[in-house]
């Protein structure tokens, strides 16, 4: 998975005055913990768009004041007006300890279901994932070369991998939704197929 690298300074003064002041000169009130002890720092927000304005899972290399920590961006506050990011809570990672993280689905190949018409539909565009930092995954692919008409490929469908998916087996990932359009048509059919059998067995009696 890909690093991005954020720069930060050790907070001496913490408070909702100071958090203030930091984010009125464009930096972002942070915390650090899962480590030996939290570490409170900020951060410039600028650097923080390629960790959360992007589809894609990161990695964040925290360098603090020289202070080197791999984590990932375990939580984020937005103003609920402006949008600027309030405050960001961050998670050291250790190679022999278990994360969890919102991994995005890449799907791969195309469906016979939407060469015939349909339209598909994501209905979990991200899994929650247990594992080592080694075996987190940058996405999560899904094979839709066989997904046809009306069908739909589930949590449980997808190979053993060496993370673990927490989100429930019978949770749908994506399926190929059959058009109005093409309901419309189809009950049209049936409902002359149906009328055809009625009308031959009149005759036959």
């Amino acid at each position: 998975m890909k690093t991005v690298e954020i720069i930060g300074y050790q907070r001496a003064n913490l408070g909702k005055t100071e958090s203030k002041r930091l984010r009125g000169e464009s930096f972002v009130p942070c915390v650090v913990y899962g480590g030996k002890e939290q570490i409170h720092f900020s951060a410039p927000m600028i650097l923080f768009r390629d960790v959360v304005y992007t589809p894609e899972a990161r990695f964040v290399e925290l360098n603090i004041e020289g202070e080197i920590k791999k984590a990932i961006l375990q939580d984020i506050q937005f103003h609920p007006v402006s949008e600027v990011i309030l405050h960001a809570d961050f998670l050291e990672l250790f190679d022999d300890k278990l994360i969890k993280m919102s991994i995005p689905v890449v799907t791969q190949g195309i469906a016979p279901g939407i060469q015939t018409g349909g339209r598909l539909i994501m209905k979990m565009p991200r899994l929650m994932i247990k594992s080592l930092p080694k075996d987190m995954p940058e996405s999560i692919n899904v094979d839709i070369s066989k997904l046809e008409l009306g069908k739909t490929i589930k949590v449980g469908d997808l190979a053993p991998q060496e993370y673990e998916v927490l989100t429930n087996p019978l949770v749908s990932i994506c399926s190929v939704d059959v058009p109005r359009a093409m309901k419309g048509n189809t009950e049209e059919e049936e409902a002359a197929e149906a009328a055809e059998t009625g009308t031959s067995d009149e005759k036959e009696d």
